[in-house]
């Protein structure tokens, strides 16, 4: 089977599984979206969707998130991994936000990347999912499951973001993304697949007889 029939494959089966793809951190707006997204950083989902109401009732906006003091934020979200470094991120990212953008999330990669705490997956996710600009957020379980599809070698998170946007067509980008961390996160786990296991993987490559070790993000 080729790379492109592997992606059609992957597409229709993903398409099968998860044809509606909530997204799963809570938010209501943009700027939620944002902070929600930083704050998931070597964290999941789940947890900080347990620490986030509280914070945005605190600071529903960047002005109010301002106006809290970093050691505030922090007790709202010590929970989370990294929470000290993410506490002085978001005070001084929606700080940023009033100076810079009139409290608003900017619309621009560019911009959302110069924040604190705002990498170009963060950017994305933010991109596609708040604004609905194509983009292909790359995470853990993207960059591991593009290399036991066969999508992508694995050299970096960058190529396989480059990969997955040649093979995939862009009006797909936005949703896919999101149906394939719900398919690792329900089948193709870091240690539940090994490349041999899920259905997916088994379908791609019936003749596979050694576990694929997959590099790191």
């Amino acid at each position: 089977m080729r790379k492109a029939e592997r992606a059609a494959l992957v597409m229709q089966r993903l398409e099968q599984h998860y044809p509606e793809t909530p997204v799963p951190l809570d938010h209501s707006d943009p700027f939620t979206l944002l902070v929600a997204v930083l704050l998931s950083a070597q964290c999941t989902d789940k947890k900080v969707n347990e620490v986030t109401p509280a914070l945005f009732a605190a600071g529903p906006n960047s002005a109010a998130m301002a106006d809290l003091t970093e050691a505030s934020i922090f007790s709202h979200i010590r929970q989370l991994g990294l929470a000290r470094t993410k506490a002085a991120n978001v005070k001084r990212l929606a700080e940023l936000l009033i100076e810079r953008h009139a409290g608003q999330v900017p619309k621009s990669f560019t911009a959302l990347e110069a924040l604190p705490g705002v990498g170009h997956k963060t950017a994305s996710v933010v991109m596609a999912q708040a604004f609905g600009v194509p983009a292909f957020p790359v995470d853990t379980h993207i960059h591991r499951l593009a290399q036991r599809w066969g999508l992508s070698n694995g050299e970096n998170v960058a190529r396989t973001e480059t990969d997955l946007k040649r093979l995939f067509p862009r009006e797909a980008w936005n949703k896919l993304h999101l149906q394939i961390i719900f398919y690792g996160r329900e089948f193709c786990t870091a240690r539940g697949c090994n490349g041999m296991v899920c259905p997916l993987c088994k379908e791609l490559f019936p003749n596979r007889r050694k576990p694929l070790l997959a590099n790191k993000a």
